[in-house]
């Protein structure tokens, strides 16, 4: 499982012309399923995205969403799992079947709000309209499958 979190001041997302899900200050975590992702895999990500100690605190980054007060939209993206390593067309064949997919993507949100972390989502598999504020920039790259 891949996720790309970015600290934001705010976001939303569109689908279908309506907005699904928006937050204030917090993190934008956009969020690809690789095939063969557990259980164990959504609990690295939850447990490291609600932990990531990015925010700033006496000049420096030392407090997580959690600690601020934060909030999360949390946007499927299967193109995370895109490979362009041979020609111009990306090969999606590590993107977990969208089944699998929507359940994986469907655990992490439920566990970002048994957190206590407002959790806003975006409409898995539509094509959508995501807006934000990035706050720093400050981008992170997680991959479940390097972090245990």
């Amino acid at each position: 499982m891949i996720a790309v979190i970015e600290r934001v001041l705010d976001a939303r997302v569109k689908a279908d012309g309506s907005i699904t899900g928006g937050i204030g200050k917090g993190l934008l975590v956009l969020l690809g399923v690789e095939n063969g992702d557990s259980g164990e895999d959504v609990d690295y990500i939850v447990r490291k995205t609600a932990a990531l100690r990015i925010f700033p605190h006496n000049g420096k980054m030392d407090k997580s969403v959690m600690d601020i007060g934060g909030q999360l939209l949390v946007v499927s993206q299967f193109t995370l799992l895109g490979d362009a390593r041979r020609g111009t067309r990306p090969d999606f064949g590590r993107a977990a079947l969208a089944r699998s997919a929507r359940q994986m993507y469907e655990e992490c949100i439920k566990k970002f709000r048994a957190l206590g972390i407002v959790t806003q989502s975006g409409e898995f598999g539509a094509h959508m309209i995501v807006e934000s504020r990035g706050d720093g920039p400050v981008t992170i790259l997680l991959n479940s499958r390097r972090g245990f």
